[in-house]
């Protein structure tokens, strides 16, 4: 897990963001409420409030940007699985 020091907290929103990469990202802080406000500025698949890595199998785990494309776990991790067929009749 790379850490990324920051002089503010702007600082550290705009670095962590500017990344090809975008799996998955962590804040840690007392301030949980403020942790999570920012937590939802990263622009990653999945953010997290003093952990890092928790997946479930309850919960979509994907990527953006160069992290890869759709997801695991999940109804939408499931819906990847599966194959859609579309039957148009014209009468």
């Amino acid at each position: 897990m790379p850490i990324i020091k920051f002089s503010d907290v702007e600082q550290g929103i705009a670095l962590a963001n500017d990344n090809p990469n975008g799996l998955g990202g962590s804040i840690w802080s007392a301030k949980i409420k403020t942790a999570a406000e920012l937590a939802k500025r990263f622009e990653c698949g999945t953010s997290w409030v003093n952990s890092h890595g928790d997946i479930q199998p309850d919960a979509p785990f994907g990527g953006i940007k160069q992290s890869g494309i759709g997801v695991e776990f999940g109804r939408y991790g499931l819906e990847e699985c599966t194959s859609l067929h579309t039957l148009k009749i014209t009468r």
